[in-house]
């Protein structure tokens, strides 16, 4: 039996992790995310803490309460413009909440499946195997690097993954995503821009989630790379669900990443090479047209 607290469930991959794992006869599980629980009508059984961490008095706690085998942290600041204008909270959140959870882990023996992102890399030389050598960009980019060498120095067990642009829709949840967004710019007639200069291995959310579980129940150890397997730009993706919902690609302008001011650089060129999660947890993502379906499916 693996007991499983998952951290940042009200978020897109831990809402797909509750989902995924609540059926589960083999998995005690433990929903935790800062403030209410955004799944309690849509998933009325799921066991749920109320749990920060970012205090780590809280997440010392709650661990020690429910004495987990693993702990799948998801939770994160994740916009990466954001990380740029408030410093402190990303390194709190990206890094120190890291350290937190791994002394509860370290305390009670727990074994530690963090999340990290393609943003670690500089995009000179994508697609990345897990060997490749980081060098972020952006301040989110430094946040993930610095927890990533945090969890490495752990006294637990500890698994990292590695993901790139998760796409997927949940319940309650602010943020939209690339298909919904250029399917309803298209449907509304809107011409959008769409870059073609920067690339990209796109995730599906119950991909991830799957990796997840994958890594939990196979005790996974190191770190793995677990998105999509094409590489694409945005304007490709663009492209697949103009072509997947029949709408006007004429309304479809190519452009590059300096046509947009954002406050975060942005790697050109990352993604993934997927073949070690493929050979040692048996990983098999969609591709992204079976993505575009499943997220349709969903929006209805």
């Amino acid at each position: 039996m693996k007991k499983i607290l998952i951290t940042g469930s009200n978020g897109l991959l831990g809402q797909k992790l509750a989902e995924l794992l609540l059926p589960r006869q083999d998995v005690e599980l433990l929903a935790t995310s800062r403030g209410e629980n955004k799944l309690a009508e849509v998933l009325p059984t799921l066991p749920f803490r109320s749990m920060d961490v970012t205090k780590p008095e809280e997440v010392d706690r709650v661990v020690s309460e429910f004495r987990p085998t693993h702990i799948i942290h998801t939770a994160a600041m994740t916009n990466v413009d954001q990380c740029e204008s408030d410093r402190d909270g990303a390194v709190l959140l990206n890094r120190d909440a890291v350290q937190y959870l791994v002394n509860a882990c370290e305390k009670n023996n727990v074994h530690l499946v963090h999340l990290s992102t393609d943003f670690i890399f500089d995009g000179e030389d994508g697609p990345y195997d897990e060997e490749a050598k980081a060098n972020p960009v952006n301040f989110y980019g430094e946040t993930k690097l610095q927890a990533e060498e945090v969890v490495k120095q752990a006294k637990c067990k500890w698994a990292i993954l590695r993901t790139v642009l998760v796409f997927g829709i949940a319940h309650d949840y602010g943020r939209s995503n690339i298909v919904l967004w250029v399917r309803d710019s298209l449907q509304a007639g809107k011409v959008i821009k769409v870059v073609t200069d920067q690339f990209r291995t796109p995730t599906l959310a119950e991909d991830l989630a799957m990796g997840c579980w994958l890594a939990v129940e196979k005790d996974a150890e190191g770190i793995y790379n677990i998105s999509g397997s094409e590489m694409l730009t945005p304007y490709d993706m663009a492209m697949q669900v103009a072509d997947f919902f029949t709408l006007d690609k004429g309304l479809i302008d190519k452009a590059d990443g300096s046509t947009f001011t954002q406050a975060a650089k942005r790697p050109a060129r990352t993604g993934f090479s997927i073949r070690k999660a493929q050979t040692e947890l048996g990983y098999r993502p969609h591709t992204f047209l079976q993505g575009i379906q499943m997220v349709a499916e969903q929006a209805v």
